[in-house]
């Protein structure tokens, strides 16, 4: 007898079964808990399927596995399209998470039962997976990141030619970085392209660039990198960007906050926009500076002004409001 969509649902919500995944270029090594089954399935198409039917079969009230640069991709895809609650985490929280439980050891078995056991004692929250677009723009925007870290390098090279020869080297170094730009100018190209076949994308991107401070680049990266954005509190958001401040307390010590962890690539483009926000954006302006006249350090201000930023297109996108006709006016209005 075939399950609805609502009767699975029950079915996990009243399951016990945690999965841990570990995931290789060439195979997945599966353990399940408490029924401490475990079994291993190539990391292809058949493997994929096959892992996706005996997993309906629990079904599991959570499937955890690591981020390991595309590989997990495949067995992530049928999870979610089966409907099945997968979570994709951070390797480091795993490793620090095996450590705190003695665990130092590393076969692809010991991992996938680590895995399992952080599934049901940390229960992270499943996230909201992109989709096949979005897949193919973070694609793009990893293939963006290199292509700017090398034309710096050839920029900050071109200054450093000394000695005989120096103009026939630095000639070849400006040609490199013409060519550098011009992979640049494709790929933003594409990139707008991608864009723009997709109205729902579109509609997003154009209500986030709306935000003085938001350009091109942050708003797809929020789109490839922070598809959950507008879907989870404030809270949440900024500890999934690594931008919330978290504590350092020890009885009676208040130790300093700080921040850590979270996305990089997201973490990276908000800095920039929140530099520009506290310049061309009047409510982040205003709050960075009643931050600096409060005698808070500049760099701590503009974390804050990082935390505000993403608040305000948290809330924006989760109420679909547009910030010209109302977040700015009020801002400044109770300024």
């Amino acid at each position: 007898m075939t399950r609805t969509g609502g009767d699975d649902r029950t079915a996990r919500e009243e399951s016990n079964m945690f999965v841990g995944l570990d995931v290789a270029k060439a195979e997945l090594v599966v353990s399940v808990l408490p029924a401490g089954e475990r079994f291993a399935v190539a990391n292809d198409e058949r493997g994929a399927r096959t892992l996706v039917e005996r997993l309906r079969g629990m079904p599991p009230q959570l499937v955890v596995l690591e981020a390991t640069g595309g590989y997990e991709l495949l067995a992530v895809g049928g999870l979610a399209v089966a409907a099945l609650p997968v979570v994709v985490v951070n390797p480091r929280h795993v490793r620090d998470f095996a450590r705190a439980t003695g665990q130092l050891a590393q076969t692809d078995r010991i991992d996938a039962h680590i895995l399992a056991r952080f599934a049901d004692v940390v229960r992270p929250e499943v996230r909201v997976l992109p989709d096949a677009q979005a897949h193919e723009l973070d694609a793009l925007l990893t293939r963006r990141r290199p292509l700017l870290e090398m034309r710096q390098a050839e920029r900050n090279r071109v200054g450093q030619v000394f000695g005989g020869g120096k103009k026939l080297v630095r000639k070849s170094r400006k040609a490199h970085i013409a060519v550098l730009e011009r992979e640049l100018q494709l790929t933003d190209t594409d990139l707008g392209a991608l864009i723009k076949a997709s109205p729902a994308w579109r509609e997003r991107d154009e209500l986030r660039r709306r935000v003085p401070g938001v350009g091109p680049v942050m708003s797809r990266t929020l789109l490839a990198d922070l598809p959950e954005l507008g879907r989870f509190s404030r809270r949440a958001i900024a500890k999934r960007v690594g931008v919330a401040s978290l504590s350092r307390d020890s009885g009676t010590l208040r130790g300093r906050r700080f921040v850590q962890g979270g996305r990089a690539p997201v973490r990276a483009v908000l800095d920039i926009a929140a530099l520009v926000a506290t310049k061309r954006n009047a409510v982040i302006r205003a709050f960075y500076q009643r931050l600096l006249a409060a005698g808070k350090p500049k760099k701590l201000a503009l974390v804050a002004c990082m935390r505000k930023l993403l608040t305000i297109l948290n809330t924006m996108v989760r109420t679909n409001t547009l910030w010209a006709v109302n977040t700015e006016r009020q801002a400044l209005s109770t300024a």
